[in-house]
Formats: structure tokens, sequence, C-alpha cells
């Protein structure tokens, strides 16, 4: 009965504490009925497999898998979690839970599926890693545990085929609303409607057992008016219980009286609430819709309904106790999936086009802002430059966090629904500006808090998701920054060609922008993928190119920078001689920069060029010249680099005494430095 977030990995403790329903106060209710159901999944896990019954022989060891099906409302995830609970015990290395449907009816990606649970248990997930990738690195994490999978709503076999563990030590519980035809060996267990007295019992938990014993008959012909369907009687109780003076027995014959085209049981009891509610409450209710993967805040319902965050929190709050929506942890509620076609419908009749799509707007500019906010609050507080409360001072104060970790908590629990928002957005495309910006602020906010490296799974989607509104609005500047991007992240980890090919596209879209600084990295980047795939003829061709351009527009810093490059490839490609010329230049071209730093470390490259080329006498001059460079630069690690290869070069020319001062320096200048050892076993 209380769906998760679009996809998340829960602890045990965390599912136990997810009630079938919650009294207003938000206490946790317990499970009540399907004994019988909790019995036949027992006794399923233990059963003999299909295949053994007809005489063949599994092709490999497989998790046990059962099935839930029942319609929205039914109560199917209640049921499975409440067996999964049972056990728990069996499986002590715990339950991994993950959402494969949307409330809004959206399927969510297998791949993200996959990553979400990788994350869960701990494992690394390359950004732009393929399905395959993703589901084989699944599988090998969940191989030797013995551990409970939760699928949740999954919409087709082929969602779930590539979450299945290929270890019997698993279990798999699935709920879906009807057989998955194609996952061989498995039986539903299809739910009905609960018995009288457990439908009775649940109206009990909410409204207490005195009005329940006033007129049992009464209750008995109310729980079987909502077809003991659990979503029907969470909303007809929590109706009830905010009209403590109503009578059992008139709700009951209210509802018998509903015209018969009223959606069943479920849709009976959806309008008995909804028409109680005022006009504006009405009208937040019928926008929460447009709440991206159904999660729901103070801020997201007051942008919708363009009322004030404290009356929008207090309406939430009402909401979750006529059990509209659902409690979650850090301020969030959740919108059953089982409601919202009945609000989309009400959203499509009741509200204009125009009013839709400008509180859609509201929302997205909300949430721009508050990223914005939450980035600011990563810079840290520590350096001379930091200027996040005057950066702050044009937000108002609900739009501010009191901390970093504030802002860290909110991005956290938040990033799957903004990253919904994301994809929302750009898929709108009537909000193309607007999608941009939040999806900058977003990509901003994940690399302030997380680092770079740490958001890359996340970043990944959504420079992917800036590249569809560039291509649809032929913005080539903006889709060169996002090939750029992305074919950096392939870069990154390990797939070369793929980024080679992004980086050439993102070459002719910097032309097509007439953007020199996009042409100017997309040509070094070129030829930085070939120089990892060791072909140094067409890495130094585009390192050329890349520095031909800057030489033509005087940028002094990339051509330093560019001819050590091309340095750097011809030592690889053993053409000493031009090493040499252009490390040289690029000394030079520090030197007029008064980048002491850069001089030093190209000194330091000719050295080592110098040594290799069978120079040991110049490359003790430069290396010597390179050192006091480091030392006014104040590079420790580089001091001591350079000491080591000047102790490796004296040793060779026949000096080992003044060699063991060199090393004696090295030891030094590293000290207690962890990386020392790497240091101390010789030059590069």
């Amino acid at each position: 009965m209380c769906p998760p977030r679009s996809t998340r990995v829960v602890a045990l403790r965390e599912l136990r504490s997810q009630p079938e329903g919650r009294e207003r106060s938000g206490s946790v209710t317990d499970f009540v009925g399907r004994r019988r159901e909790l019995k036949e999944l027992r006794e399923d896990i233990a059963r003999t497999g299909l295949d053994t019954l007809s005489g063949r022989k599994a092709k490999s060891p497989r998790a046990r898998v059962l099935l839930v099906a029942g319609r929205p409302g039914s109560g199917r995830t209640a049921l499975a979690e409440a067996f999964v609970r049972e056990v728990a015990d069996d499986y002590p290395d715990g339950v991994i839970k993950v959402r494969l449907t949307a409330p809004g009816g959206e399927t969510v990606a297998t791949e993200r599926a996959i990553r979400t649970l990788l994350e869960g248990l701990g494992e690394a997930t390359p950004p732009g890693a393929a399905e395959d990738e993703l589901s084989s690195t699944l599988r090998t994490a969940l191989a030797g545990r013995r551990m409970i999978l939760l699928v949740d709503d999954a919409a087709d076999p082929y969602q779930v085929d590539a979450l299945l563990p290929d270890t019997p030590e698993c279990l798999v519980v699935i709920t879906a609303e009807g057989p998955l035809t194609g996952i061989p060996d498995v039986r539903p267990c299809t739910l009905g409607g609960l018995d009288t007295p457990s439908g009775v019992q649940m109206l009990a938990q909410r409204i207490g057992d005195t009005r329940i014993a006033v007129d049992p008959r009464a209750a008995e012909a109310l729980a079987e008016e909502c077809g003991g369907q659990p979503a029907a009687l969470a909303l007809v109780g929590g109706w009830l219980a905010a009209h403590p003076k109503a009578a059992v027995s008139d709700v009951a014959k209210q509802l018998h009286d509903m015209p018969p085209g009223t959606s069943g049981p479920l849709g009976r009891g959806f309008r008995l609430v909804y028409e109680s509610l005022p006009q504006p409450a009405q009208r937040t209710l019928r926008l929460l819709p447009l709440a991206p993967a159904g999660i729901v805040d103070s801020h997201i319902a007051s942008a919708l309904a363009g009322c004030s965050v404290a009356a929008a929190q207090s309406t939430l709050e009402d909401f979750a106790g006529l059990g509209l929506v659902r409690h979650s942890a850090n301020g969030l509620f959740l919108l059953p999936g089982c409601l919202a076609p009945l609000l989309q419908a009400l959203l499509k009749t009741k509200e204009r086009a125009a009013e839709v799509e400008l509180a859609r707007a509201r929302m997205l500019e909300r949430t721009v802002r508050l990223l914005h906010s939450c980035r600011i609050m990563a810079e840290t507080a520590e350096g001379p430059h930091f200027h996040g409360p005057e950066k702050l001072d044009g937000l108002p104060r609900a739009l501010r966090f009191p901390d970093r970790r504030a802002a860290a908590t909110w991005l956290d629990t938040r990033l799957p629904a903004l990253s919904a928002a994301a994809a929302v957005a750009v898929a709108d495309g009537g909000l193309d500006t607007l999608a941009r910006r939040l999806v900058a602020a977003l990509v901003r906010a994940l690399a302030e808090h997380r680092g770079t490296a740490a958001a890359a799974p996340e970043l990944y989607g959504l420079h992917r998701l800036v590249l569809d509104v560039a291509e649809r609005r032929n913005l080539h500047r903006e889709q060169a920054a996002a090939l750029l991007n992305l074919a950096d992240l392939d870069a990154e980890t390990g797939r070369t060609q793929e980024a080679l090919e992004r980086y050439r596209a993102a070459l002719d879209a910097g032309r097509a922008a007439s953007d020199p600084y996009a042409t100017g990295r997309a040509m070094e980047s070129v030829g930085g993928a070939y120089q990892e795939l060791a072909d140094w003829h067409r890495a130094a061709d585009w390192f050329g190119r890349a520095l031909s351009q800057a030489l033509a527009r005087g940028e002094r810093a990339d051509e330093a920078r560019l001819y050590g490059r091309l340095g750097n490839v011809h030592t690889y490609a053993g053409r000493y001689g031009d090493a040499l010329r252009s490390w040289r230049t690029a000394a030079a071209g520090y030197r007029k920069l008064a980048d002491v730093p850069g001089q030093a470390k190209a000194l330091s490259e000719m050295a080592r060029i110098q040594e290799y080329a069978g120079r040991p006498e110049e490359s003790l001059h430069t290396c010597r010249e390179a050192v006091e460079l480091a030392r006014r630069a104040g590079d420790l690690r580089l001091q001591a680099a350079l000491q080591v290869r000047l102790a490796d070069t004296l040793d060779r020319l026949g000096d080992p005494a003044a060699a063991r001062l060199h090393r004696s320096a090295a030891d030094r200048l590293l000290g207690d430095d962890p990386a020392a050892c790497e240091i101390r076993s010789g030059s590069d």
C-alpha cells in the first residue's frame, strides 16, 4: 500500500517501518488479513519447480521468483512487504527494493533501476554503461549473497529479466498488475479484496474500535461497499477519521447511492473524499500529478498551487490523513499510483491547458532557485572569496538552507524527483529554456556537493538531456558543450572509441556555431583520444591543429599546454628531438606567462627526455634548473621527484655518493607523504 520512491534501495529496518496505511497522526498501522496468501507464498519458496515436474533440467541455477498480482489499490505491495518481513531472517544479507513504474504510469528505465540497486550495494556504476554491462555487474554483486530482491510494480517481464540474480540463494518477490508471461517457473498469487473481518479491522485502525462497536453491521456493510479494496478502505477510513461525528452507516449508504459509473469502489471512495475538500485544496490535489515521479514536498505543492509554503505543508498533511498522499522520510509525500489515473482525469477536465503549463513552469522555476541555493551552500566558507550569504540575499527565506549539510540532504533525498523533473521538462518541448536552466543548475549542485567523479553517473544522464534539447532546437553551441561533457565521461571510464566519436561530433557542432573555444577544445580532445589509443601520428596531427588555432588567436596559456602535449606524444613515439623542441617551447611559453610551476614541470620533462636520448650531462643540468624553479613554486612533490631523477642520473654517471645525497633530500621533502613510495622508487 505504501509505494516507495521511483527507484530506491531500502534496508530491512526501513522496509519494516512501511505500513499498509497510516493514521492521521502519521503513526504506523499493522498489516491486516491475507493469511492464506502469506502461507501460499511461504510454501512457494520450497515447492518443486515446474521444470523439474516436467522432467526438464533447469539451464542454470537461479533465484526463486514469486509474483503477487493484483490491480492498483489491491494491497499487492503491502502483501509483498508483509511477506518479506516474515521471511527476512532467512536472508541475512538484507532486502533490496526497487519500483519499476512511476505513480504517473511511466516505466522506470531498467538502466536506472539497476544503477540504483548497484549504488545501494556499494558497487561502482560507470557513467554511460549499457544495460547489459550493468545487469552483469548486478548479478556479480549478488553472487554469494543471501538476499531478497523486492521488485514493485513491474510492467513487463523484460524489465524484470535484467534484475534476476543467477544464484538460488536469493529470493525475488515481484508485484505486478497481472501475470508476467515470459518469466519461467512462476505461479502468480492473485489478489482479490480483503475478507470482511479484515476490512473492518482496517477501518478500526483509522477510526478506533468504539465507532465500529456502536454499529458492527454498518462497519461490515461499509467494508463490503469498498469491495475489500485496501486503497478504498484507506480513503473512506481517512474521511471518517476527519469527520468524527459522521455515522458509519451514513457513509456506507452514501457510497451505495453513488452513480454506478463511478470507477468502482476506489472511485467512489475517492469521490467521497475529493468532494468534501475546500475548493483551493481540490485544485492543489488536481495539480499533484504534475509532481515529477509522484514525489511531493511543500515547495512543489506551493509552486503548483501558487500558495505559501506553510499553507502547502498544511494541505499535504491533511491529504496524508485522508489517504490521498503518503508520508515518506525527509518531509516528502508520495502520490499513490492507484490514484494517479483519477487525478489525471480531473486535471484534464477541470484545468485549462494554459493553467497547467503555468503551474508546471512555476514548479520548475522554484526548483531552479532551490538548486541555486543548494549549490551556494556547498561552497566552502573557509576561503577568502566565499560570498555565500551575499549570493543568497535575493532569495526568500523559505528557499534558503540553514547549512551545507541540510542542502546536501535535500539534494540526496530529492534527486529522483529532480532527475525526473529535468526529463519531463526536456520532453515537454515547450519549456526548453527552463529545461536548460534546470539541468544546468542540477549539474552544478551535484558537482559542488559530490564532486564531478562521484556525480558522474547522474551527470551523464543530465548531459544527454541537454543534448536532446540542443539537437531539437539546433543550438549548436549547447550541442557542442553537451557532446564534450559526455565524451569526457566516456574517456574517463575507458570507452575511448565512443569518446572519439563524440569529440568529432562536438567539433562539427562547434564549427557550426562558429565557437573557437569549442572547436579548439574538441581538436585537443580528439588528439587526446588518439593518444589513449596509442595512435601517435594522429594524436600529434590533432594537437598540431589545436595549436595552430591557439597561435592564431594569441592564446598563450593554451599554446604552452599544447606544446607540452605534443612533446608527450613525440616522447611516446620515440621522436626525442621533436619532443625536446616541443617541451623547450612550452617552457619558454610558461616563462613568458610567469607560470613558475608550469615552467618547472616543462623542464622536468625535458630532463627526462634528455636522459632517454642518452644525454645524461644535459639531463643533469636541466634537472637542477627545474629543481630551483620547483623550489620557488613551493611544489615539494615535484622537488622530490626531481631529486630522485638527479640521483638516478648521477648513479649512471658513476657518482653514487652524490646520488645518495639527493635521495636523502627527497626523503626529507616527502616526510610522511603517502605517495612517497611511488616517488622514491625512481624517476618517471
